[in-house]
């Protein structure tokens, strides 16, 4: 066994990279002689690999950015990710092989099996000429990797001039969807610039997933069957191996509370607070923050917000001192110690895949104010399918309707939306379970790539 070695390529950007790290760490773990090389560029590894890495079988290698030297993004004006993610894809291929024969160098090891996010479609190409196992690792939904593998059904059946004017457009022909609002695609299926570096990557993904030796996705199961199901039909060995924030937590839930949260939240009433906190690339409007400010001190409604001190400018001149009694404005919040507390009643989030599996696991309802990506299919399948939170009504907040999801969250619906995503809590943490579905489907990914010399 110790011969094995796999080559681990990570999307640097955005959270891919700690997410594909956490499911390694937990095979390295699983297979103490099998080596990982997790390649990706400098940036992404010096920010994920910290000096408590207890992995000796597992090896960061940097890879080039794409970045020409002395290359001025933006026209020397700063780039947006899109250019970053653009230039890294144009000499990846070329760059990844390299590093990979050097890696092999290092260790003395020829590669025995490749697994990469999915984003990194080409390098099925790259172990298909090493002749080994491909692995694509899916850090997002089930919905989300179905609606970009059916991307042509799609489009044949939408057609792709647009979707101006047809976003309520109700589709029934996408196998394991009941339904789906046209306008809560994902970006690059049909709207958009669908030529653009990243959508064409979306593209190719899909049509290059079904490839994969084995397909592992941060989710469980039991949260949507019938896309499960479909998927399972069509794939080889798709593994549901998640939610991984409970497999494999990532280190900032080990975090120190400097902002004294969870002791502020010691003295709420039970359910009674509403926790906000959007991810590290999606925050509202500036009119959008005055907005929900404003319900907030009206509705008097008790409230953590997590938001960069930078933003904290766009808030009302007397927010903060007219809340004081029943309000807390940290830069910073533990986001999975907060949601876990007992005294949180709603989370009010972007529906990234990570918070919503958050909410999920904590048990916490949802607001959605999606954003791009998958954020608008997931408010989707919070509201519809899974019944465990609202989206804000049009998709942005005004004081009204952000009054009016309160309520909703904390009043009205409370039950019914507090019992639904405790059923799917439960159903979770079954998963990950000594004898759940994610826990019997890790196994038979380890079995996988120790199969594969």
């Amino acid at each position: 066994m110790s011969n094995y070695h796999v080559a681990v390529l990570a999307f640097p950007f955005a959270t891919h990279a700690g997410l594909l790290l956490g499911l390694v760490q937990r095979l390295a773990k699983s297979l103490p002689n099998v080596t990982f090389t997790f390649l990706s560029t400098s940036k992404s590894n010096s920010s994920i690999f910290t000096t408590n890495q207890n992995y000796t079988n597992i090896k960061p290698f940097d890879v080039h950015d794409g970045v020409p030297e002395g290359y001025m993004l933006g026209g020397g004006g700063g780039g947006g990710t899109e250019e970053l993610i653009g230039l890294f894809f144009k000499s990846a291929g070329k760059n990844i092989r390299n590093a990979i024969a050097a890696a092999e160098d290092d260790s003395g090891k020829n590669i025995t099996c490749v697994m990469a996010d999915a984003f990194m479609w080409f390098s099925c190409e790259i172990a298909e000429e090493l002749g080994v196992n491909w692995i694509p690792v899916w850090t997002s939904a089930a919905g989300s990797l179905s609606v970009h593998f059916y991307t042509d059904l799609i489009r044949e059946h939408v057609g792709i001039k647009g979707i101006a004017g047809r976003e309520e457009e109700i589709l029934k022909f996408i196998p394991g969807f009941s339904e789906l609002r046209l306008g809560d695609l994902p970006g690059g299926v049909i709207a958009g610039d669908l030529k653009s570096p990243f959508f064409d990557m979306l593209h190719k993904m899909g049509k290059t997933i079904g490839k994969g030796t084995a397909i592992p996705i941060n989710s469980f199961e039991e949260l949507d069957p019938p896309i499960v199901q479909d998927l399972k039909s069509k794939f080889n060995n798709f593994l549901n191996v998640g939610p991984f924030n409970l497999t494999s937590p990532p280190l900032s839930a080990n975090i120190i509370d400097t902002n004294h949260c969870i002791e502020w939240l010691d003295n709420q009433e039970p359910n009674s607070v509403v926790y906000i906190g959007f991810g590290t690339v999606a925050t509202p409007p500036p009119n959008e923050l005055k907005a929900m400010a404003e319900a907030l001190e009206e509705s008097k409604i008790p409230f953590l917000w997590s938001i960069k001190e930078n933003f904290m400018s766009h808030l009302p001149k007397e927010f903060m001192e007219n809340t004081g009694e029943y309000g807390k404005i940290v830069p910073w919040a533990p986001q999975v110690q907060v949601l876990e507390h007992s005294s949180v009643g709603v989370f009010i989030n972007h529906s990234g895949w990570n918070s919503v599996l958050e909410s999920i696991t904590s048990g916490v309802p949802i607001i959605c104010r999606p954003f791009f990506g998958d954020h608008h299919l997931n408010s989707w399948m919070v509201e519809k399918v899974w019944k465990i939170g609202v989206k804000i009504e049009g998709g942005v907040f005004t004081k009204s309707n952000t009054m009016f999801a309160l309520d909703l969250v904390l009043n009205k619906n409370k039950e019914e939306l507090k019992e639904q995503i405790g059923m799917y809590k439960e159903l979770a943490l079954k998963a990950v379970g000594p004898s759940g579905s994610s826990t019997q489907n890790f196994k038979k990914l380890v079995e996988i790539i120790t199969s594969c010399e």
